[in-house]
Formats: structure tokens, sequence, C-alpha cells
């Protein structure tokens, strides 16, 4: 694993922990664009450094 994608990895039990703010729905992550989709609300919330960035305000809208 390079140190870039280290940087930017979701631990896996963090990632079973977490949960779309508004549907309370599961997150599916996508380490090529590095972002928790939220299938149900149509948002993908993005992963800073390593830190998934929670709100709804900083959530791309997205399409299915």
């Amino acid at each position: 694993m390079t140190d870039e994608k280290r940087e930017t990895a979701i631990d896996r039990k963090l990632l079973d922990l977490l949960v779309c703010p508004l549907t309370k729905g599961p997150l599916v992550y996508d380490p090529e664009k590095s972002e928790l989709i939220s299938k149900s609300a149509h948002l993908a919330y993005p992963v800073r450094d390593g830190i998934p960035i929670m709100l709804p305000s900083e959530a791309r809208a997205i399409e299915d």
C-alpha cells in the first residue's frame, strides 16, 4: 500500500460503525474518489486525510 493510499484509507471497523447522518442508512466506501456513498440519500461524503466529513453541507449530490 502506498503512502497516499494509506492516508486516505478508512479503517474497516470505522466504516462498519458509520451511517448516513440524514437517512441512518449504510455507507459504501469508494477508494478511487475517497468518498463514502449513501445510496439512500444520493450523497457522497468526502474523506479527507482519512477522516470522513459527515456533514450534509459538505456532501456531493450523486445520481444513481
